[in-house]
């Protein structure tokens, strides 16, 4: 029998995504492994340690919280297995697609198109602010078009291909996990002083957990966008990580538009290369351009996720 899964788990969410109403009333996953991710840094990123066992207790926090995470769900996904038989694919589905974030990053993007469509620049820094992490007080329209744009592309990624490429691969243990990696990633994934020891294996395991699925994401938004594969083979090495370039250099390519560059991160200007080498000055039709590659791409990932179930 097809398990369509992963195909029924994308069409849920195209179709509600993570209903505001219900964020309000409990949240969403990723906060509960955001509160564990916390917990585990107060315990083990203490001042006092030295660099290597901070390192080690880094290492033992996030197994830890993987063994919890991944164990769990198999439990679950097995308990389904026994109770539901051949149609625990309807429980595993509902329960997998609140870790892909289609229809959150179009509506996240969305506005800010019409923002500036409506000559609002300060709703517009306000809207693209939610979904980046760089200053955004002093960005003029075609700052905040790349921004919004680059955070599309990026996240097609970490926010669509990954989590489904491990629904695929490994199930309910897999897709959860890896959002839990993704998680510890932005939380403590980072090189300043503080985290860069005890945060050292959670952005090692999200650089190889996003592996494969940045280049596929990368060739699905070039084919998607009809080009850009140029660009996404001469710039996707110039991004800071190893796997971000590869969907941003593609979209930016796909485009005709030069993304990236010196970014201001509080307050402090970070002089970072361009990617691409098209038109610098992006605007609102060009945040509406890419969200229509953005929709073709997710609907190449559904006929993936429809063969790969009769497969």
């Amino acid at each position: 029998m097809a398990d369509p899964v992963a195909l029924v788990a994308l069409m849920l969410d195209a179709a509600i995504g993570w209903p505001t109403a219900l964020y309000r009333r409990i949240g969403h996953p990723v906060g509960l492994f955001a509160r564990m991710i916390d917990w585990s840094e107060r315990w083990g990123n203490r001042p006092e340690w030295r660099f290597c066992q901070r390192r080690a207790a880094g290492i033992v926090a996030l197994t830890a919280m993987l063994t919890l995470i991944g164990g769990g769900c198999w439990l679950v996904q097995a308990g389904l297995a026994l109770a539901l038989g051949q149609a625990a694919w309807i429980g595993i589905a509902l329960l997998a697609f609140p870790a892909l974030a289609q229809r959150s990053l179009y509506d996240h993007i969305r506005p800010v198109a019409e923002a500036l469509d409506r000559g609002d620049l300060h709703e517009a820094r306000r809207a693209v602010g939610m979904v980046v992490g760089r200053d955004t007080a002093a960005l003029d329209a075609s700052g905040v078009s790349c921004a919004a744009i680059e955070s599309l592309a990026e996240s097609f990624c970490d926010g669509v291909v990954a989590p489904l490429f491990w629904l695929l691969t490994l199930g309910l243990p897999g897709v959860w996990s890896y959002k839990a990696i993704n998680t510890a990633d932005s939380m403590i994934g980072h090189r300043e002083e503080r985290w860069r020891a005890f945060g050292w294996a959670a952005a090692r395991v999200d650089d190889l957990a996003n592996l494969i699925p940045a280049r596929l994401g990368g060739v699905l938004l070039c084919i998607a966008g009809g080009g850009g594969w140029r660009a996404m083979l001469r710039d996707s090495g110039k991004h800071a990580s190893p796997n971000a370039g590869w969907t941003e250099a593609a979209m930016a390519g796909a485009l005709g538009l030069r993304l990236a560059g010196p970014i201001s991160y509080d307050a402090v200007l970070h002089d970072k290369p361009w990617i691409g080498d098209g038109r610098a000055d992006a605007g609102p039709d060009d945040i509406r351009r890419a969200l229509a590659v953005y929709r073709r791409a997710c609907l190449m990932l559904w006929g993936i996720a429809a063969v790969t179930s009769l497969a």
